[in-house]
């Protein structure tokens, strides 16, 4: 079994010559298409998540590498869900998810164009419920540290 669980190894015999030799067999994955707010139908495109993610974390301290693991988890996900057609809504939520583990500031960036915030106050309560969660989650890591 390969290390992200999609990959078996195996070793072969040829029962005519007893030549030995490997072989990898992974799970054919179908493809995903997603549903548009305005019912519209498209195949997910690998490059166009990429593109968003980079867009989100420009200027800030995450590497590519990152970004390519953090699409990769969100199509794993997708792909496990046993779904051939992904509401738009499911994809940018997981989006949301992977980004505000990787950089909070990535994070609003990409909320504010998803949600098309149109005011300043929409920063500031996204900003605030991110404080309140961090100080949250700060007190339970304190709670059960011992």
């Amino acid at each position: 079994m390969s290390k992200d669980g999609t990959t078996i190894r195996r070793r072969r015999e040829c029962l005519s010559c007893g030549y030995r030799y490997t072989t990898y067999e992974q799970i054919e994955r179908t493809e995903l298409r997603v549903v548009k707010k305005d019912g519209t139908r498209e195949s997910l495109n690998r490059e166009k998540l990429f593109r968003g993610l980079v867009k989100a974390c420009e200027k800030r301290p995450v590497s590519m590498d990152r970004l390519d693991r953090a699409v990769e988890e969100i199509l794993a996900e997708l792909h496990k869900d046993h779904l051939s057609e992904v509401p738009s809504n499911i994809i940018g939520g997981k989006v949301m998810d992977k980004l505000h583990e990787i950089d909070p500031v990535a994070y609003v960036r990409y909320v504010s164009v998803y949600r098309q915030f149109d005011n300043v106050s929409e920063f500031i309560s996204e900003i605030q419920a991110l404080e309140h969660k961090a100080l949250r989650d700060h007190m339970q890591r304190r709670l059960f540290k011992d």
